[in-house]
């Protein structure tokens, strides 16, 4: 871009950041939207105030073509906010894109699938992590951001906090698993996270700043799947709470 446009792009993007924040949309949904923007900003080298329908056309015909239809739709409603709120423009032409419906129903694994992955895990924090995330039925993310105060041990229930649609749940905590966080919080013994993103000593880890990192765990779960023979895709399945004893040593 020239130097003036590539200043107007950045303006308007960080307005664009600005407004999905104040509409409070969720760190993920701030993630895609914008990097709908940074792309057909790259694809064209310029700033997509002056693009036309018929070059966003052309554009998301190529879309189509290399990616899939979760993205285009992603990228569409990603550009149809981005001219709606930022360019305050018309954005009729967004109406040409339409995803096919599709309908599909996501992979279970069984708990005796779910107790062979666990094993293959070498590192505890995995073990007890994958046990956590089956046992709970939670999400990645959810199972990833529980924390110290969230498990109610009288009550045998854990507080998920901001899960789908931002909304909190109780969820019950099968003595298995409380049992197991409880081993691993005892070998870290970090204040808040119960899964603290950090490697080596337990002094270093208990100065962890995050969570343990999502990209690093959908890899780990990928190469164990793999290790495993496992076909399936790997997604949370509720009430795996029959699984045998496992082993909880080496952090």
């Amino acid at each position: 871009m020239e130097p003036s446009e590539q200043r107007r792009f950045d303006e308007l993007y960080q307005r664009h950041l600005r407004l999905l924040k104040l509409q409070g949309k969720s760190d993920s949904t701030i993630d895609v939207y914008s990097r709908a923007v940074r792309r057909v900003a790259g694809h064209f080298d310029c700033c997509p105030d002056s693009l036309s329908p018929e070059q966003l056309e052309v554009y998301f015909g190529q879309l189509v073509d290399s990616h899939s239809w979760s993205t285009v739709k992603v990228d569409r409603n990603g550009l149809q906010f981005f001219w709606k709120h930022v360019l305050k423009r018309d954005w009729q032409w967004i109406n040409i894109i339409k995803p096919p419906k599709i309908q599909s129903l996501p992979d279970i694994l069984t708990p005796m699938e779910v107790e062979t992955l666990i094993a293959t895990a070498r590192k505890m924090r995995f073990r007890v992590y994958f046990l956590t995330t089956y046992s709970l039925g939670l999400r990645l993310e959810e199972a990833l951001s529980i924390e110290v105060g969230d498990i109610d041990a009288s009550r045998k229930l854990v507080h998920i906090r901001g899960g789908k649609g931002r909304k909190d749940r109780f969820v019950p905590l099968p003595d298995l698993t409380y049992q197991a966080l409880r081993a691993l919080w005892c070998v870290h013994r970090h204040p808040r996270f119960l899964f603290p993103n950090a490697n080596g000593s337990p002094e270093t880890i208990r100065r962890a700043t995050t969570h343990m990192d999502r990209g690093g765990v959908q890899k780990t779960i990928k190469v164990l799947a793999a290790q495993c023979g496992l076909k399936k895709k790997s997604q949370p399945t509720p009430c795996v709470t029959a699984l045998p004893p496992i082993c909880l040593s080496a952090a």
